[in-house]
């Protein structure tokens, strides 16, 4: 029998110690004892999901099941002892054991959610939580941690990129919008900055290559979408591409070309993300910038995966009409030319054909005929001068003179393979000037300038020695007389080198035993394995071994004039025909 007692008008009874239970502290346990498990085998993926979420879920937990787990004890200890509890049915002890089994169960979806249902997303209700976590990830540096965390940024790129500061261009330049720098951003924009510099990390951007490069495509899209191409991206863009570079299983590998990689060869998503948009790669300024060091160890695959990007970022900037300097561009069209600079090293070489040098000489070479394609499909404009006079300098400058130069530095570089005489030929006239003039190659509008302007580079430097006799013109005019020969031909293969052939084979009757004469060491470097001076005849003479089908030498000579007294105040001015630009 029930026996009420009531105190100030309420009543309580003895609450029933055999009434149903469903929800106690023994199945309290049992579900604790499933949720612990449950925390103590999940990865970092989910313990990062946990900590970033937009509540502080860790604490949360830890109070609702301290909660849920003293009430439940409470609840066992007042029904065994069948303590009073207040009569009526606004509160029933089913009811009690539903609200404490719905919280502990609504604690655990909770967290289920946010693991593995919807993962949190950086936002203003978790930035510091976010900024925080990722911190202590990336500190730890742990490598199977990062490639982990490193996949989990791309659920959070975008809301990066749509918090982050844009500078516009003008933080090339150094220049802050007015009002910028006295303005305090907001805490999510604060951080989302802050973290942008965080995940440049080397490490981080390692292993976003090696596991995770739809997390780096995240990044680009989103900054495509939104235009936001002035964010803090310039050290994470250049440690991705590099470490891209480096990692040759990477994505810039894969994505070639159709016929070596399928259908991401032909669609190339990550790439043409990165490299494809050129108001975005001259904004960031970084993202074609090798590392200083790193790039003296490139081989030619990396330095043909480099060429590669920098052709794509090169065709948007030629197809969208950008007139004015490229400073991206310059600046890759600097490391490119400079990538063969080690074919000094092959002199003596009996296999130089077969050298990572004359392997890089090839991508480079392939490069400028792959550029000089893309200027002829757009078609030479208006501006476009054929002689650009050297008072008026780089502001008249154009791509058109960028390649020359960069044609004229490889062939300087090529000039240094002097010996043997089938290597040299090789490197200077089979890898390079039968590659970029004989055989109507660059021969569209484009080429055409580009040569007449090569030619120009040349013979200037040649001549330049008559006022200041230097090593670097008498290789560029060994280089000539090599590839060229000592007797104009008449074939039609070589026509577009003839008139420079011509002006070269004259200067240097003109002036060759005045050199001699002045600086004999100069004048030596002139003449590569296989072309000798003969004083006593004042002539000069290739000779030919007999080799092959060859049963005896053979030999060409050309004649010199007698050296003059006195040197030219100016270097004369080669007969060139205009390109037919």
């Amino acid at each position: 029998m029930t026996v009420e007692q009531c105190f100030v008008g309420i009543c309580f009874i003895p609450l029933d110690g055999s009434g149903q239970k469903f929800f106690g502290f023994s199945e309290f346990l049992a579900g604790l004892a499933l949720m612990v498990l449950a925390w103590t085998i999940a990865d970092v993926r989910y313990r990062f999901r946990v900590r970033t979420t937009p509540i502080p879920l860790l604490g949360i937990t830890f109070s609702v099941v301290t909660a849920v787990g003293v009430l439940t004890l409470l609840t066992d200890l007042w029904r065994a002892e069948q303590w009073l509890v207040p009569k009526g049915n606004l509160l029933t002890p089913a009811s009690w054991q539903a609200i404490l089994g719905g919280l502990f169960l609504l604690t655990f979806l909770t967290w289920t959610w946010f693991a593995f249902i919807r993962p949190p997303k950086y936002g203003r209700h978790n930035a510091e939580r976010f900024a925080q976590t990722l911190y202590r990830f990336i500190l730890k540096g742990s490598p199977t941690e990062l490639a982990v965390i490193a996949d989990e940024l791309a659920y959070s790129a975008s809301s990066l990129v749509r918090h982050a500061t844009d500078r516009g261009r003008l933080k090339n330049y150094r220049v802050e919008r007015e009002g910028e720098a006295k303005r305090t951003p907001p805490k999510v924009e604060g951080y989302a900055n802050d973290l942008l510099l965080l995940i440049a990390d080397k490490r981080l951007c390692r292993a976003i290559v090696e596991s995770s490069p739809g997390t780096a495509l995240a990044v680009f899209q989103a900054m495509a979408e939104m235009k936001k191409h002035g964010i803090q991206v310039e050290v994470y863009a250049k440690n991705i591409v590099n470490e891209a570079l480096a990692n040759k299983d990477s994505f810039l590998y894969h994505e070639a070309e159709g016929y070596e990689s399928g259908l991401i060869g032909y669609h190339k998503p990550l790439s043409q993300a990165m490299f494809a948009n050129y108001e975005m790669v001259e904004t960031i300024g970084t993202l074609l910038d090798p590392d200083i060091y790193g790039k003296r160890e490139w081989d030619a695959a990396q330095w043909e995966a480099y060429c590669r990007v920098v052709l794509m970022t090169f065709r948007s900037y030629v197809e969208e009409g950008y007139g004015g300097h490229s400073f991206v561009l310059y600046r890759a069209k600097g490391y490119i030319e400079n990538a063969a600079s080690d074919l000094y090293a092959l002199n003596e070489l009996t296999s130089a054909w077969d050298t990572d040098s004359s392997r890089r000489l090839r991508v480079v070479v392939e490069f400028i005929k792959d550029a000089v394609k893309i200027l002829d499909e757009k078609g030479v404009p208006d501006h476009v001068r054929i002689r650009v006079k050297e008072k008026h300098g780089h502001p008249r400058e154009t791509f058109y003179d960028h390649i020359a130069s960069m044609i004229f530095e490889v062939i300087f570089h090529a000039s240094a393979v002097r010996s043997p005489q089938w290597g040299c030929w090789s490197i200077q006239h089979n890898s390079v000037w039968g590659e970029l003039f004989n055989f109507n190659h660059l021969d569209g509008p484009a080429g055409r300038v580009v040569k007449f302007k090569v030619r120009r580079l040349l013979y200037d430097e040649i001549a330049r020695m008559r006022r200041f006799a230097n090593f670097k013109g008498a290789k560029i005019l060994g280089f000539c007389l090599n590839v060229m020969g000592l007797a104009v031909s008449q074939v039609d293969y070589d026509k577009d080198s003839r008139a420079l052939q011509k002006a070269v084979l004259a200067w240097t009757k003109k002036n060759f035993v005045w050199l001699h004469g002045y600086n004999p060491r100069v004048a030596e470097s002139c003449l590569v394995d296989g072309m000798t001076y003969d004083a006593e005849n004042l002539r000069l003479v290739r000779t030919s071994p007999a080799e092959g089908l060859r049963r005896e030498p053979s030999y060409v000579y050309l004649g010199l004039d007698p050296a003059r007294p006195e040197p030219e105040p100016e270097a004369a001015t080669a007969p060139q025909p205009e390109p037919n630009a």
